[in-house]
């Protein structure tokens, strides 16, 4: 059976899903109103259903009619601290919250899958356990999940899918090995003595600090980074001041790191250890540096990869699924069920059609195809039925 005609029927539903998140987006791990969404298209199929203690995850369990393998099946629901700017008609009506990663599409298409799975359970060996995780975007939702026994009963074989508004609408990537970066936040906060800007003998220079460390990071990175071991390095933020006749007593930067392996993990985080203290000493300010570990490189099993490729091949037609040659720099936290549970995170395509610079993930403009969601819903099903 093709799944991707038997499922065009619930198409409507998802579609209504996806848009009823993307009016309504929450941040982080707490999304009450998100978590009772998607309860609430889950109802009708009575399935075993266990929701978070710690955060608003939701875990389903699907038995299929004959024993077989347990897939994980994982979509994240938060959203991003973006106000939108996208033009569509269901756009976010929370300010400084926006769907622009696309995980309103990921929790609606794994809905969709609920559905189909339990219509179709006579094709289903064994068991799928979906899994709606809060807090992707630097939260710590998917070790949250795990904290809570997400894993304890040691699934087989975990997939998830991400959508891309800058791959070829209904088309699927991926690649077996390292496929993305992991991710390291850091923020630096620099202090000194603020006081009249007609004195400034008398303060510390904190700001022209900060703006000498920003640009002393960007610009170290294209010399100090060995191309056998990638990494970046990112300032994305910089808080200071209060009044322009004010000198500034203290800064914020925030940033990233995205690194390859450990080695450039290492190198990145040593170099902005000793550029910070080099330039908070020159400048006369106290510094403090603290580091949060968002997510570990994902790299996905060889053999499930072939699988899972496989799958959507037969799905989709062999010209629609490609093999990256190379891993990104994005970073997802799913990582963290790969490291314990073989598996592949997919890319889904969802570029609009005849929009020749489509908007990527995380901008206030990104849009989507929603057409290609049908075909997300029956490789997530696919992924679990086949074998």
């Amino acid at each position: 059976m093709k799944l991707t005609g038997a499922v065009a029927d619930i198409h409507p539903l998802v579609v209504g899903l996806r848009r009823t998140l993307h009016r309504d987006p929450e941040l982080g791990l707490h999304l009450p109103r998100t978590q009772a969404a998607v309860l609430r298209s889950l109802a009708p199929l009575d399935l075993p259903t266990i929701t978070g203690r710690t955060c608003s995850s939701i875990v389903v369990r699907v038995d299929g009619a004959r024993p077989g393998p347990t897939t994980l099946l994982r979509a994240d629901m938060d959203a991003l601290p973006i106000d939108e700017r996208s033009g569509e008609s269901f756009a976010s009506a929370v300010p400084g919250a926006m769907h622009a990663c696309g995980h309103d599409a990921h929790t609606a298409m794994l809905a969709g899958a609920a559905h189909v799975l339990v219509r179709y359970r006579e094709l289903l060996a064994g068991t799928a356990i979906l899994v709606f995780q809060p807090g992707e975007e630097g939260h710590g939702g998917c070790l949250a999940m795990i904290e809570e026994g997400l894993l304890d009963d040691a699934p087989d074989r975990a997939f998830a899918l991400h959508q891309s508004p800058t791959l070829t609408s209904g088309h699927v990537a991926s690649r077996p090995g390292r496929l993305l970066a992991s991710s390291d936040g850091f923020t630096l906060t620099l202090g000194g003595r603020g006081g009249h800007a007609s004195r400034p003998h008398e303060t510390d220079d904190v700001l022209g600090a900060a703006t000498a460390l920003v640009q002393t990071l960007h610009a170290r990175v294209t010399r100090a980074a060995d191309p056998a071991h990638p990494w970046q390095i990112a300032v994305n933020t910089l808080h200071a001041g209060t009044a322009s006749n004010v000198v500034a007593e203290r800064a914020v930067l925030t940033g990233g790191v995205r690194a390859l392996d450990a080695t450039g993990r290492e190198r990145a985080q040593a170099l902005i250890r000793r550029v910070a203290a080099g330039i908070a000493e020159v400048h006369g300010c106290t510094l403090d540096l603290t580091w949060s570990e968002a997510a570990p490189p994902t790299d996905n099993d060889p053999g499930q990869t072939v699988y899972a490729l496989r799958t959507a091949s037969a799905l989709f037609g062999a010209d629609r699924v490609h093999t990256l040659e190379r891993p990104a720099f994005a970073a997802e936290d799913f990582g963290h069920i790969l490291a314990k549970v073989p598996g592949a995170l997919l890319q889904l395509g969802t570029r609009p059609p005849g929009v020749d610079a489509p908007a990527p993930n995380h901008s206030p403009l990104m849009r989507l195809d929603e057409s290609a969601l049908t075909g997300g819903v029956a490789l997530y099903a696919a992924l679990a039925m086949a074998s």
